[in-house]
């Protein structure tokens, strides 16, 4: 026969309660971190897919409802109800099945768009993280900045008007600087330009270009063209691209009367018993690396030469103002000297 156990009920009692109130604590009882976790992805569903519509309507290419759910990858039934939402706030309307922005959509999306490249510039300038990463943690920083924040990042950064991959960044008012350049699949042979703007999508062709060491700031010279490749000189390297990977480069053409530097070099290149002379550092090294760097003594006029090779390739080390200094062909591709 059971007996009561008050010690027990007790227990339980109390078991109950503390229960209750992690599930029902103010801010971070797990009832209200479930409710502000499905707030959140609703509204970073809303933002992206205000976003993915202004690119594309920019592009005159206007979306379905289906278009947008393969697009964003995400649940079916989430994107039509955030559609239905914006639809109710005035951000969308809808055209037979097509979906379009409105003026106040097409603003929202220019915050969102704002914060995104502003934080890439941020990445950039500011800390040490890969190209390879600023695209992904940008997507995920633009949907917590407020717009205060993001115009503080604005101010501390000097207000710059386009972001590490030459896209324009949009002032408070939505304005944006015009990109003036030519594809590089549309340049004839001879053609001299610098380069501009490299798109960073799609991923597949954008890590191409990365894995080819493609600096925006480069000067190129287009020595092949045909419709299977286009081939280009820079900074003492051939690059071979199909066209369709060369129209995500965008150069501004240069006068013809500029004077194309062939015995301009990476220092990557340099051989063994071979003395450079750095004329400069790509406008890819920002931030502390390029301060880094600067104060090792990779200075303009400065002599360098090789100090030790490595039987696995990298890092080197380079000899410069008498200082052993090593480093990886990455780092040195983007370090430009004559020999």
């Amino acid at each position: 026969m059971n007996t009561y156990n008050p010690f027990n009920a007790l227990l339980i009692f109390l078991g109950i309660c503390l229960l209750g109130y992690l599930f029902f604590r103010p801010k971070h009882g797990w009832f209200w971190l479930i409710k502000n976790n499905s707030t959140t992805t609703q509204k970073v569903v809303a933002e992206d897919i205000l976003k993915r519509l202004y690119h594309n309507e920019n592009a005159s290419n206007y979306l379905n409802i289906n278009d947008v759910v393969r697009i964003l990858k995400q649940d079916e039934k989430m994107v039509v109800e955030s559609i239905d939402k914006m639809v109710t706030l005035g951000w969308v309307k809808m055209e037979g099945d097509i979906v379009r922005l409105t003026k106040s959509g097409s603003d929202y999306a220019l915050r969102i768009i704002r914060a995104h490249r502003l934080w890439e510039r941020y990445l950039a300038d500011k800390t040490g993280f890969n190209k390879s990463e600023w695209h992904q943690r940008a997507e995920r920083k633009e949907h917590e900045l407020t717009i205060d924040d993001t115009d503080l990042l604005a101010k501390t950064l000097g207000n710059p008007q386009f972001d590490p991959h030459g896209d324009p960044i949009p002032t408070i008012s939505g304005k944006m600087a015009k990109l003036k350049g030519v594809p590089v699949s549309e340049l004839n042979t001879r053609t001299i330009g610098r380069i501009i703007h490299i798109k960073d999508k799609p991923d597949i062709i954008y890590k191409q270009i990365m894995a080819e060491n493609i600096h925006i700031g480069s000067i190129i010279r287009i020595v092949e063209k045909s419709p299977e490749r286009i081939v280009f000189h820079s900074e003492g390297e051939a690059f071979k691209l199909a066209p369709i990977v060369a129209g995500n480069i965008t150069v501004s053409v240069l006068e013809k009367d500029v004077s194309y530097e062939e015995d301009i070099l990476r220092l990557n290149s340099l051989k063994k018993d071979e003395i450079g002379k750095i004329i400069g550092i790509s406008k890819e090294i920002r931030g502390e690396s390029r301060r880094r760097l600067l104060d090792l003594g990779f200075v303009k006029g400065a002599d360098v030469s090789i100090d030790l090779l490595n039987p696995l390739g990298e890092p080197k080390a380079y000899l410069i103002k008498g200082t052993s200094i090593a480093l990886r062909n990455n780092q040195a591709s983007k370090i430009l000297i004559k020999k």
